[in-house]
C-alpha cells in the first residue's frame, strides 16, 4: 500500500540494509554508505525518502554507476530520490553524508551531558526523521533487516537498535546486526561515554557513569517486567531487552527501539514510581515493533494497544489498584487533550483513525492515540470478557508478527476472530463510535482506585478549610500527588499556595511529574517562589510532555509570553528538533 508520508512505492521494496558509517563530532555529520538489498520482483525504478542528505555517488550491484535524480521536494517529506533499476539489479549502494542540522540527529556538547566530559549523539527517527540520516523507504509499512559497521572516537561507545557491545572498543569500531525485520522509524544510533550494567541474563542498563548506579536501582524489576509480558501475550522475540538512559534533552519519555529502549532521565525519581514508562516501551516489543501501524494515520494501533499492555503489566506486578491509578490519570489526560484540541479547532484529531495527509505525522502524536485507544480496547475487554480478549491479543501478536496493520485490517481481524473463536458478533456501531467519531462515547470505563478515593477525601477536607495533617499524606506515590494537584481549584491565594507547598514540598521536588504539574499551578497563580525552578526545568529538560503545558500556561498572558520567549531562547539549543518544531510555532520563535 502507499503511504502519504513516503515517496516510496509498492512496486520496488527493500529487504536488507548494509550500513557503513563514520561519526564526525567535529563537523557534526555522519559520512556513510547505505547498501540496500532489494526484494526479488521489482520495477524499473526505486524511490527513497531523503531529507538534507548530500549524496555523492550511487551504484548498482557493487559498483555499476547509475544516473539517479531527485524528484518531488516537500517541506515536510523532504526530497524524493529516484534510482533507475535493471531487471537483474539486486543491490543499490548510496554514498552520502548527513547535514549538520539533520532533524533526527542531536549532537550534544560535553556540557549538555550528565557527566560533562565528552560529547554525545543520539537519533530520534520516529515518525519520519530516519530519512534525514539514512536514505530509506521511510514508511512503517516497509520492514528490513540490517547490519552496520560504525566508527566513532575511541573514548566513546556506539549502540544501535541491534546486537550491542557491553564495553568500549579501543579502536572505536563497532559492528551491529538486527536479524528481525524492522521499519525505518526503529533505526537508532547513540554514541557517548556510556557504561553498561546487567540486570539479568537478557536485560541491562546503559547510562553515563554518574547515572548508571541510580538507573540500575530504578530498573531493578526489568526482568520481572519482561517475564510478566511474556506470560500475558507470548514470547519476547527480540533476544535482549536493554535500556539506555539518555541526556535530559531527549524529547520523549521513551523510544521503543528494538533491543534498546531509549529513556528519559526524568523517570529516575528515586522511588521506582515512574517505571510504568519502561513497561510501556517494553510492551511496544509486541504492539508496534512486532505488529506495526501501516501508516501514521493508524498510529493508535501502536499506542492504544501499548497503553493497554503496559497497564496489564503493571497490574500483574503491582496490583489492580496501582493499575487503576494509572488508568485514572490517563482518563484525566484524555479529557484534557480533547478539550485542548477542540479549543484549537482540531476536533477532527480526536478521532482514533486520522487523516494526516499533507501534515507532519508528529501532529498525530497526542494522548488520543494512547488513551482513547486504551479505553476503546478496555471497552471490548469489559463488554465481552477479559479471558476472551487475552486470547485474542495473544493470537493477534502471533498471527501478525513482523507485519503491518491498518485500522480496517484490525477490524476485520478482530471481527473474524471473535466470530470464529467465540461465536460472538462484535457490534460494528460500537467500533464506529470509538474509531470514527470525535470525542468520547458516553460509555467510558471509570477506573476505580482505592488510593485515589483516599486522596479525594483529603482534597475534600482541604477545600473545606480543614487542616491537613502530614501523616495523612505520608507515603503517597507520585501518582497520588499528581491526582491531588490536578484536582485543586484553578485559582489559589498566596496563602493557599504556601500551605500546599508546605504540605507537599513541591517547589523543592526533583520529581519531573510533580514539577510539571505544580509548575503550571505556580505560573497560573503567580507563585514567585516556584518560578525560578520552572525556568531551570525548562532550560535543562527536553521532554516535550512536560514542556508543552508549562510553555502553554506562560503564553496565556502577554507578560508570560515574553517571559516564555526569553526562557526559550536560552533553552532552544538544548532541545531536539521534535521539541523545537512544536515550540517555534507555539512561541512564534524564529530559529537563529
Amino acid at each position: 500500500m502507499t503511504d502519504p508520508h513516503s515517496f516510496s512505492t509498492p512496486e520496488s521494496r527493500v529487504k536488507h540494509l548494509k550500513w557503513s558509517a563514520k561519526v564526525d563530532f567535529e563537523s557534526r555529520v555522519i559520512r556513510a554508505e547505505a547498501t540496500w538489498e532489494l526484494k526479488g520482483d521489482h520495477g524499473d525504478t526505486i524511490r527513497f525518502d531523503t531529507k538534507d542528505l548530500v549524496i555523492s555517488e550511487i551504484t548498482l550491484d557493487g559498483g555499476k554507476p547509475v544516473k539517479w535524480s531527485f524528484g518531488r521536494n516537500d517541506s515536510i517529506l523532504g526530497l524524493e530520490l529516484i534510482i533507475p533499476l535493471e531487471k537483474s539489479t539486486k543491490e543499490v549502494r548510496i554514498t552520502y553524508q548527513t547535514s549538520p542540522d539533520a532533524e533526527a540527529l542531536q549532537w550534544l556538547s560535553p556540557q549538555q551531558t550528565a557527566d560533562k566530559n565528552l560529547p554525545f549523539l543520539f537519533t530520534q527517527s520516529q515518525a519520519i526523521l530516519a530519512r534525514s540520516w539514512v536514505p530509506c523507504q521511510d514508511t512503517p509499512g516497509v520492514r528490513f533487516t540490517y547490519v552496520a559497521n560504525v566508527t566513532v572516537p575511541p573514548d566513546l561507545l556506539a549502540l544501535m537498535s541491534a546486537s550491542n557491545p557491553s564495553s568500549k572498543d579501543p579502536s572505536g569500531s563497532y559492528r551491529f546486526e538486527m536479524r528481525q525485520p524492522i521499519p525505518s522509524y526503529l533505526l537508532a544510533l547513540a554514541v557517548g561515554d556510556l557504561t553498561f550494567h546487567p540486570i539479568s541474563e537478557r536485560t541491562g542498563v546503559y547510562a553515563e557513569s554518574s547515572v548508571i548506579e541510580k538507573a540500575t536501582w530504578e530498573f531493578a524489576d526489568l526482568e520481572k517486567m519482561v517475564a510478566a509480558a511474556e506470560e500475558l501475550y507470548g514470547p519476547y522475540q527480540w533476544d535482549r531487552y536493554d535500556v539506555l538512559v539518555l541526556p535530559p534533552s531527549f524529547p520523549f519519555g521513551g523510544m521503543e527501539n528494538p533491543r534498546l529502549t531509549f529513556a528519559t532521565p526524568t523517570i529516575l525519581a528515586g522511588d521506582r514510581s515512574l517505571t510504568s514508562l519502561i513497561a510501556h516501551e517494553l510492551a511496544h516489543s509486541w504492539s508496534g515493533n512486532l505488529v506495526t501501524n501501516a501508516t501514521w494515520n493508524d498510529f493508535w494501533l501502536n499506542e492504544g494497544f501499548t497503553v493497554y499492555f503496559e497497564t496489564r503489566i503493571m497490574e500483574k506486578l503491582y496490583g489492580t489498584d496501582y493499575a487503576e491509578m494509572l488508568a485514572s490519570l490517563n482518563l484525566q489526560d484524555l479529557h484534557d487533550e480533547i478539550r485542548s484540541l477542540r479549543e484549537k479547532g482540531l476536533s477532527h484529531d480526536t478521532r482514533l483513525q486520522l487523516d494526516l495527509s499533507g501534515r507532519n505525522p508528529d501532529e498525530g502524536v497526542t494522548s488520543i492515540a494512547y488513551n482513547k485507544g486504551y479505553f476503546f480496547l478496555r471497552s471490548i475487554e469489559e463488554r465481552y470478557g477479559r479471558d476472551k480478549f487475552d486470547l485474542f491479543l495473544r493470537d493477534y501478536f502471533t498471527d501478525n508478527a513482523f507485519g503491518s496493520m491498518t485500522t480496517e485490517s484490525f477490524r476485520n481481524y478482530i471481527t473474524t476472530y471473535y466470530n470464529s473463536k467465540f461465536g460472538i458478533q462484535l457490534d460494528a456501531k460500537h467500533f464506529d463510535q470509538w474509531i470514527l467519531t470525535e470525542g468520547l462515547p458516553e460509555e467510558v470505563a471509570s477506573p476505580q482506585a482505592d488510593r485515589f478515593r483516599k486522596v479525594d477525601t483529603v482534597l475534600a477536607a482541604w477545600r473545606s478549610k480543614v487542616s491537613i495533617n502530614r501523616s495523612e499524606v505520608r507515603g503517597w506515590s507520585t501518582h497520588e500527588w499528581v491526582h491531588f494537584l490536578r484536582n485543586l481549584p484553578e485559582q489559589l491565594s498566596s496563602e493557599e499556595m504556601d500551605q500546599l507547598d508546605q504540605l507537599g514540598n513541591f517547589t523543592d521536588s526533583h520529581n519531573a511529574e510533580i514539577i510539571a504539574v505544580w509548575g503550571v499551578i505556580a505560573i497560573r497563580n503567580n507563585y514567585t517562589r516556584m518560578l525560578p525552578q520552572v525556568e531551570d526545568f525548562l532550560v535543562n529538560t527536553g521532554r516535550r510532555k512536560f514542556l508543552v503545558p508549562l510553555y502553554t500556561e506562560l503564553a496565556k498572558t502577554s507578560e508570560g509570553m515574553r517571559h516564555a520567549q526569553t526562557i526559550y531562547k536560552k533553552a532552544r539549543p538544548n532541545y531536539h528538533f521534535v521539541a523545537t518544531n512544536t515550540f517555534d510555532r507555539l512561541l512564534r520563535a524564529d530559529p537563529e
